[in-house]
């Protein structure tokens, strides 16, 4: 997975009924664009991230 800042992140439920999460990256903090991602939620909330398979990165330049 590769990422830059600014581009969004879009992490699907893990479960049928339960919502998915979208976060802004605002600072990569790995190699060439690699994890870990710190990002910020819709809500406000800022974490570190390192996504998994239910992760997706929708780039900023699309």
């Amino acid at each position: 997975m590769h990422a830059s800042t600014g581009d969004k992140i879009l992490v699907h439920g893990p479960k049928v009924g339960v919502a998915e999460q979208h976060a802004e990256i605002i600072e990569v903090r790995g190699e060439n664009g690699r994890p870990p991602y710190l990002v910020r939620f819709e809500d406000g909330r800022e974490t570190l991230m390192y996504p998994g398979p239910d992760a997706v990165v929708l780039s900023r330049r699309d």
